[in-house]
């Protein structure tokens, strides 16, 4: 059941008016029957992957909550009384009865990820079984690494363990999240989950907005870019130049109001029943460097492995103590950022794991960590020529620069993870310094798929993007906090009449201009399949 699709409208309005009608402590009742009955509907052959994941997680954080719970008990009544030593010693002796536990579930969950996701592949070619036999379930790179940061974060003795297992439940398969994320936290969104909410008209006006915005970046954009993007990468043999280098592009765009389109109808449908998720992309092409890119793209995942792949490796006792040893042969510059240099690969080496098994997503890891990697150890040698140059890098017009290096560097990237394999992508990259094929770039771009029409469609609609857009980033940077509240205060300052015109307007729009027809599927969001 896809997102855009009609059954999912008339799925998310009943699940909206059922919520409010009973009473509100039985709410998350109603929010656990209709996650179990969308998986059901959506991937039945699946469920029991889902359910295995939830059960063990469930019961080993039951047990790490229990060896929490004695060892604080025993700290906040012996703490005092004892010395640092031993402190350090009942906090090892804690670590370690959890570590089997953790390890187990952590095993068995990224195992199952890895045979059904990664090396199935592998198996086939090994003659072990037919992949078409085995599915993909339904959102498991989501379900697993909000799994995983639960039970971390437990281990870590962050929070306290659910003792519901029902609600818990909730939490793993939460229907409007588990498709396409975000990646929860567990105190982040359990809490909105189990404790039901009043009716607020705020909260229905703006989840609706939220609903018709992601359609609107769906079907009116990602879905009209991705004919003229797949027609350049499935024939890249056929082009070059700009108008390879177009074909990035598209992606760029494609992918962009692809994803953050379904994350909108996933926050949209949460809004109207009071539930906030977390804030999935920040406006991520006003990025005028690589790092702050990763940091307001795909946030939930990108925080995630900042707090349990980053930290961990740049904090850890050994890679310090090898930087430390690198000072004295590659100086203090070099010596000092070891941790970090490998912490950073680590973590674009797993985020492009995390996207698929091919080398080419390994590839769109190293890609990203290296240019980041690079920026780093030459910081000292890029302060030094900007200062020759009498560079104000705080200048808006350096900012300008850096938004659209930015995008050019990311655009190049995404050529990793849409094309064929890696080979293709390196000869799509070549290509674009090659020139052009004799054929006019206008000639080209008309003979792509779509008409002059649709260009002008798709530039309308890049355009209202980047106004609301701009609208966002002005007020983050003026007010603080994330910045979507910003159009929203615009639009809900207006009289009432203007605003339903708007709104209305805008559901025309989605459907007179959306991308339909024979042979095509709306509903194939590029993350559905993660």
């Amino acid at each position: 059941m896809a997102f855009t699709s009609f059954y999912f409208l008339i799925f998310a309005l009943a699940t909206v008016c059922v919520y409010y009608a009973i009473p509100i402590k039985w709410r998350w009742l109603v929010l656990l029957t209709a996650s179990y009955a969308f998986y059901l509907i959506s991937s039945p052959k699946t469920f029991v992957f889902v359910l295995f994941t939830t059960v063990i997680t469930f019961f080993g954080g039951k047990k790490i909550g229990e060896y929490n719970t004695s060892y604080n008990d025993y700290m906040a009544i012996h703490k005092k009384e004892m010395s640092r030593d031993e402190r350090k010693e009942a906090k090892a002796a804690n670590q370690k009865k959890k570590r089997k536990i953790v390890a187990l579930i952590l095993i068995l969950n990224f195992g199952i990820l890895a045979v059904l996701k990664y090396f199935r592949y592998y198996l086939q070619a090994m003659g072990l079984f037919d992949t078409g036999t085995l599915l993909i379930p339904l959102g498991i790179s989501f379900y697993t690494f909000q799994s995983a940061a639960y039970i971390i974060d437990l281990y870590r003795n962050k929070m306290d363990a659910d003792t519901n297992i029902a609600k818990f439940a909730l939490f793993t398969s939460f229907f409007s999240q588990i498709i396409q994320g975000p990646i929860p936290r567990h105190n982040q969104l359990a809490p909105q989950l189990y404790e039901g909410h009043k009716f607020d008209y705020h909260n229905l006006s703006f989840g609706a907005q939220l609903i018709l915005w992601g359609f609107f970046k769906k079907l009116i954009i990602a879905d009209r870019v991705a004919i003229p993007c797949s027609q350049i990468f499935d024939n890249y043999t056929d082009y070059s130049g700009l108008t390879a280098f177009m074909g990035f592009v598209f992606y760029t765009i494609q992918i962009y109001a692809d994803f953050s389109g379904g994350i909108d109808i996933a926050r949209g449908v949460s809004k109207c029943m009071g539930i906030d998720l977390s804030l999935n992309f920040c406006r991520p092409y006003f990025s005028d460097s690589l790092s702050e890119f990763w940091r307001r793209w795909h946030m939930s995942l990108s925080f995630w492995c900042r707090d349990y792949i980053f930290y961990p490796v740049a904090m850890s006792k050994f890679f310090g103590r090898v930087g430390t040893n690198l000072r004295k042969t590659l100086g203090n510059h070099v010596g000092q950022l070891f941790p970090i240099i490998i912490a950073q690969y680590a973590t674009f080496i797993t985020i492009g794991i995390w996207h698929g098994a091919e080398f080419k997503y390994i590839a769109y890891g190293l890609y990203n960590g290296t240019i980041i990697v690079m920026g780093l150890l030459l910081e000292p040698l890029f302060v030094k020529w900007l200062e020759k140059l009498h560079i104000n890098r705080k200048s808006r017009g350096w900012k300008l620069f850096g938004i659209v290096r930015t995008f050019v560097v990311v655009s190049f990237g995404r050529a990793f993870p849409k094309a064929a394999s890696f080979s293709v992508a390196i000869s799509m990259i070549a290509s674009v310094f090659r020139g052009g094929n004799g054929t006019p770039f206008a000639e080209n771009m008309l003979n792509l798929g779509i008409t002059e029409i649709d260009y002008l469609i798709l530039l309308v609609g890049c355009v209202i993007w980047f106004v609301i857009s701009l609208c966002e980033e002005k007020h983050m940077l003026k007010n603080g906090g994330d910045g979507t509240e910003g159009f929203r205060e615009r639009l809900e300052n207006r009289p009432l009449v203007l605003r339903w015109l708007i709104l209305l307007a805008g559901f025309a729009m989605v459907l007179a201009l959306g991308v339909y027809g024979p042979g095509y599927d709306a509903s194939a969001f590029i993350y559905r399949g993660f």
